[in-house]
Order: structure tokens, then sequence, then C-alpha cells
């Protein structure tokens, strides 16, 4: 007679599959409290979460403060604008010692050199106010 081949196509099949299924009720205040603790897990399936959870596996729960992610990235773009700053004042000051005298190259890097002394004022008070932060933020997790 003939045999059953194993055909080669589709997915291996899986050494211990799950094939066991339980269902579970919650009323309203269990499933509330359900879905937080789901929610603060970060896990990405609710059965993967009861499954740990039931069989004591430790979770981790991350809490991450927008605030500070947002506050970061504004800083990142900062110091990417005060870079691009840096280099457009060296191109400035080559073009004022090719292009004009030398009296009127003086009057506009003064000009020039008092933004400049503005905005170290506000370099040295975002890095202030970033030592504030980091100072509340380790005080916080402690």
């Amino acid at each position: 007679m003939k045999e059953k081949r194993k055909s080669k196509a589709g997915r291996n099949p899986k050494l211990d599959p799950a094939v066991y299924r339980y269902t579970v009720r919650f009323n309203e205040e269990e499933h509330n409290r359900f879905l937080a603790m789901f929610g603060k897990s970060g896990v990405y399936a609710r059965s993967v979460f009861l499954k740990s959870h039931f069989f004591g596996q430790p979770f981790k729960v991350l809490k991450v403060d927008k605030t500070l992610v947002d506050y970061y990235t504004k800083l990142s773009d900062f110091h990417a604008q005060f870079r691009a700053v840096g280099t457009n004042y060296n191109q400035v000051v080559k073009e004022l010692r090719l292009h004009f005298s030398e009296k009127k190259a003086m009057a506009l890097l003064y000009k020039l050199e008092q933004q400049t002394v503005e905005l170290v004022k506000l370099s040295r008070q975002i890095v202030e106010l970033s030592r504030e932060l980091e100072a509340k933020w380790s005080q916080k997790s402690v």
C-alpha cells in the first residue's frame, strides 16, 4: 500500500506545542486591574503575561518619563543647531575678511561677537538646567 509521504512544504511543527487552553472571566474591577498590570509590564501578549505571572516568573515594569525623553530629544536638536551656528560663524568671518574693508569688517565682527556672547550665556543656562534636572531625577529614583 501507499505510505504517507511527509511533505516538505509548510512550516516545521513545534516540538512542544501549546494545545491546552483555559478561559478566565473577570468582573469590571478585576479587568481594569489586569489591564493596568498588563500595560505596565510591557509584554506583547496577554497570554504571555498571564503565563509568566501565574507560574511565578518575575516580570519587569518599566516606566518611561515622556518629558525626560522629549527634553533629551530637544537638547540633541539644539546641540546640532549649535554646531551649525559654529560652522556658519567660520564662514561669515572668512567672507568678512575677504569682501569688506578692515574697519567695516571689525564693526560687523563686533556685532557678531555680541551675539556669540549671548549664545554662550544661553548654553551655560542649558548646562545648568540639565544639571538641575539630573539632580532632581537622581533623587527621584532613590
